[in-house]
């Protein structure tokens, strides 16, 4: 992940380095070359997918500026569940280094918090929100983690909540139920018993006022200043994903034009299932990059 960004453009390069030097070990040799089971690890997979993320804005800034070109802002920036993190970093509102230490914090916290209290997540396929809600009110300690798509709702909660979800979502008319492989209950109150140490670690990362909205996951709405990202960040532990809401609420406000910068296109598929026929490119790699500028670039 991220090796290609990195052999080819040096400010890309320069993001892994200095993720190495922050975290005190080689972050970038894993994201290269796994293993995939240290990868996997909550711990490491947060830090390695924002310091990727924010190699590709490097990068596309990098070539951009190469070509003499200035990029134009975005109207907005946002980002789902951890990719918040990035967005955040891409607005000007937290400096990398301050935003790799608090999410490898994050991602500490939450491993200690799951093996506290063991849980699990699944996805709802078919079901739109109201039934979703239906379904975990049946569930004690089992609550939405994440309102991804239409059709596509994430639960999250306790092992035993999770284990009777596929009898429960079937009585509700849920078409198909997709356990997910962690052992971790994500977006739920069982992070509940570590939100005062993440807290801690919020009120001590420095911020800025985002230079454009970034809208946030718990409310759908922008998130204006530093107390707001701040409340942001500790409330979403616990609090369910809104993308669908904050899709929405982008599309409302004049918003046609969706690209996600990052590894993989997760985001726009999510997108193409909220809003119809939206225009959608994902940028990941130096080939998509060169690709958008190309697209992007008067002849």
């Amino acid at each position: 992940m991220g090796r290609a960004l990195a052999d080819t453009s040096p400010a890309a390069r320069a993001i892994f380095d200095a993720a190495d030097a922050t975290l005190g070990f080689s972050l970038s040799s894993l994201c290269f070359n796994g293993p995939q089971a240290d990868l996997d690890s909550t711990i490491n997979t947060q830090p390695a997918l924002l310091t990727t993320s924010v190699a590709v804005v490097r990068a596309l800034e990098e070539a951009s500026g190469q070509r003499g070109l200035a990029l134009s802002g975005p109207m907005f920036c946002a980002g789902h569940s951890l990719g918040e993190y990035s967005a955040l970093v891409a607005a000007g509102a937290v400096e990398f280094a301050d935003a790799l230490r608090l999410v490898r914090e994050r991602g500490r916290l939450m491993e200690k918090a799951g093996e506290a209290q063991p849980g699990g997540m699944a996805a709802l396929i078919g079901a739109d929100d109201a039934k979703a809600e239906a379904v975990v009110a049946d569930l004690p300690g089992v609550q939405v983690a994440n309102f991804n798509a239409p059709g596509q709702i994430i639960v999250s909660g306790a092992a035993e909540g999770i284990a009777r979800l596929a009898e429960v979502a079937k009585a509700h008319g849920v078409r198909k139920v997709i356990p997910l492989a962690v052992s971790i209950a994500a977006h739920s109150a069982l992070m509940g018993s570590v939100v005062d140490e993440f807290r801690a670690a919020v009120e001590a990362t420095p911020m800025q006022p985002p230079r454009m909205p970034v809208i946030g996951n718990v409310h759908a709405r922008p998130l204006g200043d530093v107390a707001a990202v701040r409340r942001e960040l500790v409330d979403q532990l616990t609090a369910s994903v809104r993308w669908t809401a904050g899709v929405e609420y982008m599309a409302a406000h004049g918003v046609t034009r969706f690209i996600e910068l990052g590894p993989g296109a997760v985001l726009i598929n999510m997108v193409k299932r909220i809003l119809k026929e939206p225009e959608v490119r994902a940028v990941g790699t130096p080939d998509d990059i060169q690709a958008y500028l190309d697209a992007t670039t008067p002849s």
